[in-house]
């Protein structure tokens, strides 16, 4: 499996369920963040500010891009014959449709002819899941890393931050009780 944005809020989630799962995960981060992913269980890291995907060889099964920087194209090429390519967020696009609407359409379209399953991240809140979860948080197999918090009135330096494409885990706005 391949995860672009391994290190960033939802990618390094992935990582942790990836790996409790069995997973050989091969992490997609910058220079800084490589030995945080590293120590969260990544197989393999490619640090993107020095290199591509690969050489052209190397194709992978799954790939969960939670980055958006990358084209369908680009992401095709290295995904396997049969692979699933799972597009959590966009980047860039214009103020009407934003990078995710244009990926969300060009991969629901090349999905129907060819052999790889180019598909969104739909998620959904369910007990079965969420007691999953559970389970990997008290077994310490999944373990959230909060970056920085916020208080309530920094959220709109929070909100910047994150627009940045820069995170490291999550950040979190606190919430003061009423």
């Amino acid at each position: 499996m391949l995860i672009l944005g391994a290190a960033g809020g939802v990618g390094h989630l992935a990582l942790q369920i990836a790996k409790a799962d069995g997973g050989v995960v091969t992490a997609v981060c910058s220079t800084s963040k490589v030995e945080f992913v590293r120590s969260l269980g990544a197989d393999d890291v490619i640090d993107y500010t020095r290199s591509g995907l690969g050489d052209g060889e190397r194709r992978w099964d799954v790939i969960i891009d939670t980055a958006g920087r990358r084209s369908v194209a680009e992401l095709r090429d290295v995904l396997a014959k049969t692979g699933v390519l799972v597009i959590v967020g966009g980047e860039g696009g214009n103020a009407w449709t934003g990078g995710f609407l244009e990926r969300m359409v060009t991969a629901k379209v090349l999905s129907m002819f060819s052999s790889q399953k180019l598909t969104l991240l739909t998620a959904t809140v369910n007990a079965p899941d969420l007691l999953m979860l559970k389970e990997l948080a008290e077994g310490r197999m999944l373990k959230p890393a909060v970056t920085r918090t916020y208080r309530l009135e920094q959220a709109v330096e929070a909100l910047k931050e994150l627009e940045k494409g820069h995170a490291r885990g999550k950040s979190a706005v606190v919430v003061p009780p009423i």
